[in-house]
């Protein structure tokens, strides 16, 4: 993927961010985002495992254009419990860029010694 293919991703992802955002305290009866926010954390959290199995079986299923549909659906999920949960996509994006280049067993293992100190 080209830089300047990802940074327009990175720029999609980050209006997307903006707009669940701001429908924080709309009405619940005109905006799904709205209603995910009033049922709470754990609503929101069940909405993400639910599309992540999903994204699951679409890829086992080898169907590429489901597989895509429910990946788009997991990363609105997903933003919508970084919303609720404070979190920013900059702060992913920053915890992604402390990894680059470090293998994921590296990566691990330092996780596994910082849980046990």
């Amino acid at each position: 993927m080209s830089d300047a293919r990802a940074a327009l991703d990175g720029a999609l992802l980050d209006r997307l961010f903006k707009v669940i955002e701001s429908r924080r305290g709309a009405d619940p009866e005109t905006s799904h985002t709205a209603k995910l926010f009033q049922r709470g954390t754990k609503r929101i959290a069940q909405k993400v495992g639910e599309e992540a199995v999903e994204a699951v079986i679409e890829a086992i299923r080898g169907n590429r254009q489901k597989l895509t549909a429910e990946s788009a659906d997991l990363m609105y999920h997903l933003l919508v419990l970084w919303a609720d949960a404070g979190i920013h996509p900059n702060d992913v994006w920053a915890e992604l860029s402390r990894r680059d280049g470090m293998s994921g067993i590296a990566e691990r293992r330092a996780r596994d010694e910082k849980d046990d100190s």
